[in-house]
């Protein structure tokens, strides 16, 4: 699969996982991809915990709730420093955006399925907290997202997109070619 199919294939995935274990190989080249994504002034502020060991799992599935992605074999979470890069400008989010679309892609490409889950674990009940104290985060990082990790049980259903004439222009908005 090339770069360009890897994008258009890649679509979020939020049903069972099988139960074929992800190769610690395969996680490391995962997340060698979020964290070879561009930062802001480079300041780096994306780091990334890879969790596969069953036990582990099970207890940060035991504070998300309601529970997703529970069947995944392995998960990867997105940690971000809050770094100012320019001025009074820190580009964290822009940076853990990037990083997170890397290892997206790659997990495509690699016959991998994930869903960006980041508002279900960053509400008001903060499940992020409680899965940053399981992993011993420390306190100057937050937990901002996780990646379950893992071949799609079931078929992927590619979500209906609008028209590029509706959303993208040339040389002004609304302009057509």
């Amino acid at each position: 699969m090339n770069t360009l199919e890897a994008i258009f294939s890649r679509h979020s995935y939020r049903g069972r996982f099988k139960d074929t274990p992800v190769p610690r190989e395969d996680l490391v080249t995962i997340m060698e991809m979020g964290l070879a994504a561009p930062s802001g002034c480079n300041k780096q502020t994306v780091s990334l915990i890879a969790v596969d060991d069953e036990e582990l799992l099970k207890k940060l599935h035991s504070v998300i709730v309601p529970d997703v992605a529970q069947s995944a074999p392995a998960m990867i979470c997105v940690l971000s420093q809050n770094i100012i890069a320019y001025r009074d400008r820190c580009f964290a989010l822009q940076d853990y955006g990037a990083a997170i679309e890397n290892m997206l892609i790659a997990m495509t490409d690699m016959g991998y399925s994930s869903c960006w889950y980041e508002g279900h674990i960053t509400d008001r009940d903060r499940i992020c907290d409680k899965m940053a104290a399981i992993l011993g985060v420390p306190d100057d990082y937050e937990l901002v997202c996780m990646l379950p990790v893992g071949i799609a049980e079931e078929p992927i259903v590619k979500p209906v997109k609008k028209d590029f004439d509706e959303r993208a222009w040339f040389n002004g908005f609304g302009k057509k070619q």
